[in-house]
């Protein structure tokens, strides 16, 4: 795994999509406290927002400094090396 000191841009890259991942959880919570009818496509799409975050940190975290296009745009699908834990 990558680390400030060797990659730091990687390594902000990294933590500011961990950051993004926690803002946009917080902000569906909210939304949803606030008026308990949000819709199910809705849900999707923030929760769906949520997830293309954390699937960037995911693939972030062994990667330096220099993402090309290419290794950004597959960052954001779901990763198969990432097993959920229950």
């Amino acid at each position: 795994m990558i680390n400030s000191h060797e990659h730091p841009v990687g390594w902000a890259q990294l933590v500011t999509e961990l950051s993004d991942a926690h803002e946009h959880l917080g902000d569906l919570i909210r939304r949803m406290t606030a008026d308990p009818g949000l819709d199910e496509p809705e849900f999707a799409v923030y929760l769906g927002h949520v997830v293309a975050h954390l699937n960037c940190a995911w693939y972030c975290r062994n990667h330096g400094d220099n993402l090309t296009d290419a290794e950004w745009e597959s960052s954001r699908a779901y990763h198969k090396d990432l097993a959920p834990v229950v």
